[in-house]
């Protein structure tokens, strides 16, 4: 079950963080490959490029947050942005190692939320996962699937 657990957790954070990288490539816009943080899109590609206050927000709603939980979830995930930005814009790093980074950001975004969870909350955010490596592992492998779950990163 944890190598499942852990499993969907590198596999979203590949979504997370791949899918805009691809879509920048694949379009040539220099501008938006220069300026990442200047207009982050906000739909479109899962939950994980969902400004982190948003992000927040429905987590709140999903697993029923205090302001107190909400307001560190969001700093959690400002963080794992900032990271992701960063990472991206290192262009002397490999493909490969970029993407071992990306999910070690992941994980660890993942692993600080749930830490922040009561008991009842962290068994909702588990299921949460579940459902998310699910879709990821459908997703992969070409199966039609009606869209992600509405959750948040396994996270990422």
């Amino acid at each position: 079950m944890l190598k499942h657990c852990l499993l969907a957790l590198m596999l979203a954070g590949l979504v997370y963080t791949v899918m805009p990288a691809a879509v920048a490539q694949d379009t040539g816009n220099k501008d938006q490959q220069a300026a990442p943080s200047a207009a982050p899109p906000e739909h479109g590609y899962g939950h994980g490029h969902m400004d982190p206050a948003k992000r927040a927000a429905m987590l709140a709603k999903q697993l029923n947050l205090s302001s107190d939980q909400q307001s560190k979830v969001q700093d959690i995930l400002k963080s794992e942005r900032a990271q992701m930005e960063s990472l991206r814009a290192d262009s002397s790093v490999s493909q490969e190692d970029r993407h071992a980074k990306m999910m070690e950001i992941h994980k660890s975004t993942n692993e600080q939320i749930r830490g922040l969870l009561d008991p009842d909350q962290q068994k909702k955010w588990d299921e949460m996962q579940s459902k998310r490596e699910e879709w990821m592992q459908g997703h992969h492998r070409g199966e039609p699937a009606p869209g992600p779950p509405d959750s948040s990163p396994p996270q990422q």
